[in-house]
């Protein structure tokens, strides 16, 4: 019993000896408990030049794209009803915009962006703006036009603001094109308020300004970047995924615009066939792209950057035009000619998917070791693109057109192929 109290008391001593201190500490303990987690769930931006190489795309910026191409969906579908020279204007001032912000946005994820609880907030409130922006665009072009303006705004003005946290630990090589980036960012934001002013009739023209202007200022700050800073901006293997995955779900609007037509009609035998051809269509595009410049690393460079970036805008919006208009081929599948709006929207989309799949193409590495290959089909494709607007002037019948369309749209790839062929490869272009 006197060595079970003794026991007892040096435990009680050693106790009230180091109890205090554990008391003392705790608070202390869980304050770097939570600074670690702070740490692993709020991490600062990734400073310039940091960016891994070999990273996988994530569901994250999955549903980021999903979102976006929610927008695409419904300027096209707006586009669709009004097949016209203003309805153009209007579909191609807006998908340039949105096309912008995805691109900036998808931008500051590569270089600075961790897939932590702060990648996921920044994205959740691009989203939501992006719903709001989304509501507004069946009617931009009109009622409903300022509310678009102050919408994209308040989007660009987060842009500029992730931008700037991302540039506050900016090595001194970095600050320059930084802070000409988020100036322009900025500037882009004020000056879309600025246009909810203007009467609806200039409104699109002012976007359609702004999207030029930032489009040269954005090839202007990489283009004068020293090395160092050319060599951040690399284009890694997820932002090459990422281009082809937005071209991929924009092309799922092609499939979406024969079955809007298709739902909209009595489905005879004829209007069937030409539902069915202009999927073909579509997926014409697909096999363009992606045989000849999809996932691909374009050279070492600003310049071949710039030009890579810049020339899958034309191929996006030429496929999301290409649907819109495929809602109008088969309504009229039964007419005698295509209307010519129609006819001229879907041959014109598919010569720029031809000759900026091209522009791609002179970016690219493979561009310099398959010089054999690649510049007869270059002039294919030039030639294709030609025979598809003089298909679009003729505008005949929606079945013929859509048939033609196919042919010419395969002519480069049998090209390909041929050419492999000849010199032994298996593959059409790897």
């Amino acid at each position: 019993m006197a060595d079970e109290s003794n026991r007892r008391g040096e435990a009680a001593g050693l106790a009230g000896e180091s109890g205090a201190p554990r008391r003392g500490n705790c608070p202390t303990s869980r304050r770097e408990r939570w600074a670690r987690l702070r740490r692993l769930l709020w991490q600062p931006p990734r400073a310039h030049g940091e960016q891994p190489h070999q990273r996988v795309v994530g569901p994250l910026e999955l549903f980021y794209d999903l979102a976006v191409v929610v927008l695409v969906a419904q300027d096209a579908h707006h586009f669709a009803g009004h097949l016209t020279w203003r309805g153009l204007g209007e579909f191609a001032a807006i998908f340039t915009l949105v096309w912008i912000a995805w691109a900036n946005g998808s931008l500051h994820h590569e270089l600075h962006g961790h897939d932590d609880a702060r990648g996921r907030s920044t994205f959740l409130l691009q989203i939501l703006v992006l719903a709001a922006i989304g509501a507004f665009i069946p009617e931009a072009g009109g009622t409903r036009g300022a509310a678009f303006a102050v919408a994209a705004s308040v989007l660009f003005a987060v842009l500029a603001v992730l931008w700037l946290f991302a540039a506050r630990g900016d090595r001194p090589e970095y600050r320059r094109p930084s802070r000409l980036f988020v100036t322009g960012t900025a500037a882009c934001s004020l000056l879309l308020a600025g246009t909810a002013l203007l009467p609806a009739s200039a409104r699109v023209a002012a976007w359609g300004l702004l999207d030029a202007a930032y489009l040269a200022g954005f090839a202007a700050v990489i283009l004068t970047a020293g090395p160092a800073q050319a060599a951040a901006l690399t284009i890694t293997d997820a932002l090459i995924e990422r281009f082809g995955l937005l071209i991929i779900i924009v092309l799922g609007e092609t499939l979406t615009g024969v079955v809007a037509g298709l739902a909209r009609v009595h489905v005879t035998a004829l209007i069937l066939s030409v539902g069915l051809v202009a999927v073909v269509v579509g997926f014409g595009a697909w096999w363009t792209y992606f045989d000849f410049a999809g996932h691909r690393h374009p050279r070492p460079g600003q310049t071949a950057t710039v030009q890579w970036m810049l020339s899958h805008l034309p191929i996006t919006g030429a496929i999301a035009a290409m649907g819109a208009a495929m809602v109008s081929l088969v309504a009229h599948a039964d007419d005698g000619r295509t209307p010519a709006a129609t006819a001229w929207i879907l041959c014109a989309g598919a010569a720029v998917v031809l000759c900026a799949t091209m522009l791609v193409s002179a970016s690219l590495q493979d561009w310099q070791r398959e010089r054999g290959l690649y510049r007869p089909l270059a002039c294919t494709c030039a030639a294709a693109a030609l025979a598809c607007l003089g298909l679009g002037a003729a505008h005949p019948a929606p079945l013929l057109l859509g048939v033609a369309l196919v042919v010419l749209l395969g002519i480069p790839w049998i090209l390909a192929v041929a050419r492999r062929l000849a010199i032994g490869s298996d593959s059409p272009i790897e």
